[in-house]
């Protein structure tokens, strides 16, 4: 039986020490916290929202212990911002399948007592690079799925797939109960979007919480040193801060959430982040200083800012497409040879579309993507609603879900005017126009006093509901 070592107990490794102990290998999985310590004395480290593809696995492998009980999303309802206090246009589609966001801390106790009872092996201590180099010597293969942590310097930056060599949003993340689950005149459960040209996101996301249960997942995106960007002073040092700082910024610059947001409190003293994460793609072979390799999953492989909510869902990918190639490998040694061919089978079918989508979500709107959100316009979410706007929104939402679906689409004017005409059935100038008098009738509105009146949006007027 061939042993195989995993560094790491986040979702990634986890999922691929479960996937591997059924496949038959001896599997030891190396983490730096207990079971208890992770459920009780831990941040969360992402929000880790999960569309179809990456729940199908967990289904596959017996861990969807949530489903039943996570509050089930079913797609984005978005509110793009010209400028502080002008709504330009909404979105609202809905996803084919539903997606859950389950709080890592509750998943990762329970996956690990899961592993143990079905045969693999847990070991609890922290792994620095002389210790790994120990274990790599006792295992057929190394895997490194320790997040974004020193681990990750023994795998080199590839500077031709990294668009960025710094953060692009300064990142604040609280996990809040209080706030109904719901949003008065949207037909869905959705992500909530807002959208700042030039100053970054806002975003709510139904959730799962080890303790309160369903409740929400809320994230500011600041581009930093602009007017979101409040959170890295030193008023910002405990959640209860942090929750307080949000608070005044929805009411500022996101007055129609301001009534459903005023209620949040913090689930949990730990329920909060505040950092940033500088998107990068690494090479999938990493040396020691005995010579011999290890190779990255999950965050170690490619870290994603979580504007796209990409990063549980690439790790859940990158696992599948790694065990699958541990399988397919045989008794053969697992040489850098086999795992650069590995990282780029993954990279061609689900890493590179996901990092391109997400860094398109981190240019802000780009000519395409305005094309796009103009043509939909519309779309209000609604089950039964058949139009050509509401394809067109559907389409974008579950994008989320398989990047590989849209990116490409996305990256280039003409292919989106084309996906234009193909879904709408007109040339793509008359629906650009026919969206852009819904978008003009809503600006002359907001100029005379008014709501809006975008479909889907709360009739927000100064600060009241009109």
């Amino acid at each position: 039986m061939r042993k195989i070592a995993i560094v790491g107990s986040g979702q990634a490794g986890l999922l691929a020490a479960h996937a591997l102990v059924k496949a038959g290998y001896d599997v030891t999985l190396y983490s730096d916290r207990t079971p208890e310590q992770w459920l009780n004395g831990s941040k969360p480290t992402g929000t880790a929202a999960r569309f179809d593809m990456a729940l199908e696995f967990e289904r596959e492998l017996g861990l969807a212990f949530w489903e039943d009980a996570a509050p089930k999303g079913q797609g984005a309802h978005l509110t793009a911002c010209a400028a502080p206090g002008n709504r330009l246009l909404t979105l609202a589609g809905r996803m084919d399948r539903p997606f859950v966001a389950i709080d890592l801390r509750l998943q990762s106790h329970r996956w690990m007592l899961e592993l143990e009872a079905r045969g693999g092996k847990i070991a609890i201590e922290p792994v620095s690079v002389e210790r790994l180099d120990k274990i790599a010597a006792e295992n057929d293969l190394t895997v490194v799925a320790a997040g974004r942590g020193d681990l990750c310097s023994l795998f080199e930056r590839d500077a031709a797939r990294s668009a960025y060599t710094e953060a692009q949003r300064n990142t604040v993340m609280m996990c809040v109960t209080g706030p109904k689950l719901g949003f008065d005149g949207i037909p869905l459960l959705p992500v909530k979007f807002n959208l700042f040209a030039g100053l970054g996101e806002a975003f709510w996301v139904p959730y799962h919480h080890k303790d309160v249960g369903p409740s929400w997942n809320c994230l500011v995106e600041a581009v930093p040193g602009g007017p979101l960007d409040r959170f890295q002073g030193a008023n910002a040092k405990t959640g209860e801060e942090i929750l307080a700082i949000a608070k005044d910024l929805v009411r500022e610059f996101i007055p129609w959430d301001h009534e459903w947001f005023r209620t949040a409190e913090l689930s949990d003293r730990h329920g909060w982040q505040n950092g940033r994460v500088v998107p990068a793609v690494r090479k999938p072979v990493g040396r020691l200083p005995s010579g011999r390799l290890v190779t990255p999953l999950g965050d170690t492989a490619m870290s994603l800012d979580p504007v796209g909510g990409q990063g549980a869902n690439n790790g859940s990918k990158m696992a599948r497409n790694l065990v699958e190639c541990i399988v397919e490998h045989g008794d053969r040694p697992f040489d850098a040879g086999w795992m650069t061919r590995t990282f780029e089978r993954f990279y061609a079918r689900h890493g590179g579309p996901t990092d391109r989508f997400n860094n398109l979500l981190l240019e802000g709107v780009t000519p395409g993507m305005a094309h796009l959100l103009f043509a939909q316009y519309g779309s209000d979410g609604r089950a039964d609603n058949t139009s050509r706007q509401q394809a067109l929104a559907n389409a974008f939402v579950n994008n989320f879900t398989d990047p590989a679906q849209l990116t490409s689409v996305l990256e280039d004017v003409g292919r989106v005017r084309a996906f234009i005409g193909q879904k709408t059935g007109k040339p793509w100038p008359l629906a650009l126009a026919s969206g852009g008098v819904g978008v003009g009738l809503a600006q002359v509105r907001q100029r005379l006093g008014l709501a809006p009146g975008h479909p889907g949006a709360p009739a927000h007027v100064g600060g009241a509901l009109a």
